[in-house]
């Protein structure tokens, strides 16, 4: 059964916090990759980087949804909520539009629990860490490679 270590990318590119958003995007769009991790001056794993993330920053300020009672108004949306969507909207570095504690996985988790996780949880690119260090990532194009099969070359 084939599992993460098989398929994975290793040594990926990563960025740190600081790096600037519009460095960030042209790294995504020139390697045609959907995530980057991002880590610290020690390597360790802070959150990671999606195209998402980067076109989140495009969406309208969402509105909060306002009801009165007793004269008052009182806010449906958390302004901690409201404070990220801003947050994200704004950025101009890595950390400040980053998915903090993104979801992991080892190197020997199987190629179905990696499926079944992109699937449900609509992930595009998730971080392998083995024993707390980065070591690889795995894509959806690395799980669409076990299904084709390999051609042969000949000359």
């Amino acid at each position: 059964m084939l599992q993460v270590k098989d398929i994975m990318t290793e040594k990926p590119i990563t960025v740190s916090p600081e790096t600037e958003i519009i460095f960030a995007s042209k790294i995504l769009l020139e390697k045609r990759i959907n995530g980057i991790p991002v880590v610290d001056k020690e390597g360790k794993l802070l959150g990671i980087i999606c195209q998402s993330d980067l076109i989140a920053q495009q969406k309208k300020l969402p509105i909060p949804s306002l009801f009165t009672f007793l004269d008052g108004f009182i806010s449906l949306t958390s302004k901690k909520h409201l404070e990220s969507e801003i947050q994200k909207i704004a950025a101009i570095t890595v950390a400040q539009a980053m998915t903090t504690d993104p979801v992991t996985v080892s190197p020997e988790t199987t190629i179905e629990d990696v499926a079944t996780l992109m699937v449900e949880k609509n992930f595009h690119t998730i971080p392998v860490l083995e024993n707390g260090i980065l070591v690889g990532v795995v894509g959806k194009e690395d799980i669409l490679r076990t299904i084709i099969p390999e051609v042969e070359e000949t000359d």
